[in-house]
């Protein structure tokens, strides 16, 4: 067996399929490809979240029944893996499934010894239980697998059958089934009509907000974004919005296309009193890649100033322009601003970077 550098040659060794996913901001796949640059440290980790990397990486043989890391890694200043970090994690990993020279066994059932050693190392981590029903949703759909016992009792719900103020007998797993199955059964379809009845009975919005929070990590439709970019709208025209229903809305739409996602950024950041700290953190956690022009970045930016909670726009600014993506947006900004409330604040972000090195 050759020897192992990296975490891809390991499950490449094992002769296991593999597929790499980002759980820090929305759930999404990472090509291999660009997973074995990021581990060599030849580019940086795409969608960092305050300065590390989250990752799922399942794997699976020919049963197809997936085992499942959760893991996180610090980031250098550059974004970069440190490769000492990923041997480390190799280290923990060859011992708990005593991998020989003869090869990896990593599809092996572990004994609990085993799995408490491997459990056992600092880049280890658990989603929290949204995440990770999305994520088991997710992954169960690529690979074909069944849904949970709790999806057809929610394909119930969402069609009205059960009544809509029946929502606390419907599981959160049911309703990330549906969504990460969008095109099966008229589930899209069926999401699409009864946004509308939950949105309109307070009494019903903790489905509506479950709902909305499965959604950010899938990719919806055009008819379905379209449907949520009319009630973000609508609750943006409301004397009083909802500032917490507006974020949540924002973060559902993160999955639509861009011209539709732009839309509703745009018109929120065009109003100050809709420029709530929850929705300028749901823009940057979930719809970072439409801050990706100088003016919407300037944009972005002054609301986040306009909150006068410099600690915020440090921790906000600060994340974004560890994006490789955004890095050439914004590091600009630090020399450049048109507007003086915008101006202060780099420069008190500077100032206070500066104290604390």
């Amino acid at each position: 067996m050759n020897a192992i550098h990296n975490l891809s040659q390991l499950l490449e060794q094992s002769q296991c399929q593999f597929k790499i996913f980002d759980l820090g901001r929305r759930i999404q796949a990472i090509e291999t490809k660009d997973f074995q640059q990021v581990e060599m440290g030849q580019k940086p980790y795409p969608y960092p979240l305050q300065r590390h990397a989250n990752l799922a990486i399942a794997y699976w043989n020919d049963s197809q029944q997936p085992w499942i890391w959760f893991l996180k890694f610090p980031l250098d200043e550059r974004g970069l893996l440190n490769q000492t970090d990923i041997g480390n994690f190799l280290k923990y990993v060859t011992e708990a499934f005593s991998v020989k020279a003869s090869g990896a066994l990593l599809t092996q059932d572990l004994t609990e010894e085993q799995q408490q050693h491997l459990a056992n190392n600092p880049y280890t981590f658990k989603p929290n239980d949204d995440k990770m029903a999305v994520f088991h949703s997710v992954i169960r759909a690529d690979l074909c697998l069944p849904t949970s016992q709790y999806y057809e009792h929610a394909q119930h719900y969402f069609t009205g059958d059960l009544g809509w103020n029946n929502w606390q007998t419907v599981g959160l797993q049911g309703i990330t089934d549906m969504c990460s199955r969008l095109s099966d059964q008229q589930n899209g379809v069926a999401i699409r009509k009864a946004l509308s009845k939950l949105a309109d009975d307070k009494a019903n919005h903790p489905a509506l907000y479950a709902l909305l929070g499965a959604l950010e990590h899938v990719e919806i439709t055009d008819k379905l974004a379209q449907r949520l970019l009319e009630l973000a709208e609508q609750e943006c025209g409301k004397a009083q919005p909802d500032l917490f229903l507006l974020s949540a809305y924002v973060r559902a739409l993160s999955g639509a296309n861009s011209d539709q996602l732009i839309a509703i950024l745009e018109k929120v950041l065009a109003d100050e009193r809709l420029c709530h700290a929850e929705v300028l953190i749901a823009i940057a956690g979930r719809c970072w890649a439409q801050l990706n022009t100088e003016a919407r970045a300037v944009k972005f930016l002054l609301r986040l100033a306009q909150t006068k909670n410099q600690d915020l726009f440090n921790q906000l600014f600060a994340d974004l322009v560890m994006i490789p993506d955004l890095r050439f947006t914004f590091l600009p900004l630090l020399s450049h601003t048109p507007s003086p409330e915008l101006a202060n604040a780099l420069y008190t972000l500077q100032q206070q970077t500066k104290s604390a090195q």
